[in-house]
């Protein structure tokens, strides 16, 4: 390998928000052009949890694409693929599976998330525990080995989850005497906490989130109930920037230019302007922020033969690479290299 390669994933749950792009996706367009970049929209990671709503995952795909397309990934420079379009990518996991603990499994970090996402009735939890989701920490290793990647960009608190994948290529390279895995390390990225609409860790699952699809009339409905400082009682009451709880976290981010942050809290503190109409005046940052990238994932999804190409193409790439590696790993373990 020349350039070092990059590797990460999203699960296809839905259309994605505005977390997703400050936390991922503005980094995946930065490290796209300094890496071999492999993005995977990782379907059989969704079964995990997803396993009795199989039928969303495919339409899931299409919408992650477009959101991936529309925001700036390139595919002339990375490499967009799906996973299940990848089968050396399970037969890897199978592999590896073989020799990892038992123990290494059940302490991994992903794996509790994913756990603690289930029901909070313990019997009904033990049936969501499936063969499946105890063995996603090996896939999501998988997923990375495959493609032999060096880096994986990740925000400072998610170090730990690529530990796992760390100690599987180091036991591979050990039990085998050779040094073919990498061990993957962090491309620590700026992750900023973006708040839902109700306080809370923006999310798909608490209803509190702005999709990057949204309208211009969705944004600004969403953005009106955003919990502000709750010590305002009356329009005329001087506001406190520090104690506003959504908005003036979100205005730090879209405002661009200081002197219009300034202006705002000055406005605020001030009482020269109320909550509503402040809200209103970030709704509209924010979709002149996004409305180039919404009007191009409308024209990607008039256009849904162009996507399937772009998808079909990735993952072609992606296998000539996987396959090489099981090849590759097929050898190294022994095992018959079959036809």
């Amino acid at each position: 390998m020349s350039a070092k390669r990059i590797m990460s994933g999203m699960r296809p749950t839905g259309r994605l928000h505005l977390g997703h792009y400050f936390g991922a996706l503005r980094n995946w367009i930065h490290f796209q052009s300094q890496y071999e970049s492999f993005f995977s929209i990782v379907d059989w990671h969704a079964l995990t949890t997803k396993f009795q709503n199989t039928r969303e995952v495919q339409p899931h795909i299409w919408e992650i694409a477009l959101d991936w397309l529309c925001v700036g990934i390139d595919a002339d420079v990375a490499t967009i693929y799906v996973q299940s379009a990848v089968p050396e990518i399970a037969e890897l996991h199978l592999l590896l599976s073989m020799f990892t603990p038992h123990n290494w499994v059940e302490r991994e970090p992903t794996l509790k998330d994913m756990v603690k996402m289930l029901d909070q009735d313990e019997s009904a939890a033990k049936e969501k525990v499936t063969y499946g989701l105890l063995g996603y920490p090996v896939l999501m290793a998988s997923d990375i080995l495959t493609f032999r990647g060096e880096l994986v960009p990740v925000g400072k608190d998610q170090e730990s989850h690529l530990e796992f994948a760390r100690d599987v290529a180091r036991r591979f390279n050990n039990f085998y005497n050779v040094d073919y895995f990498p061990e993957p390390k962090p491309e620590f990225t700026t992750t900023p906490l973006l708040k839902g609409i109700d306080g809370q860790k923006m999310g798909k699952s608490f209803n509190n989130d702005i999709k990057i699809a949204d309208t211009d009339d969705d944004t600004i409905a969403k953005v009106k109930k955003m919990i502000t400082d709750r010590t305002r009682i009356a329009k005329s009451d001087p506001g406190h920037t520090d104690l506003c709880e959504v908005p003036w976290p979100m205005y730090q981010i879209f405002a661009g230019d200081p002197s219009l942050l300034a202006s705002v809290k000055t406005d605020c503190e001030s009482a020269a302007i109320g909550c509503v109409d402040c809200k209103v005046k970030l709704a509209g940052l924010i979709n002149d922020y996004f409305r180039p990238m919404r009007e191009k994932r409308r024209e990607l999804a008039a256009n849904p033969g162009k996507v399937r190409e772009i998808v079909e193409e990735g993952n072609l790439k992606a296998r000539k690479v996987a396959r090489q590696t099981l090849k590759d790993v097929r050898e190294i373990m022994g095992m018959v290299n079959w036809a």
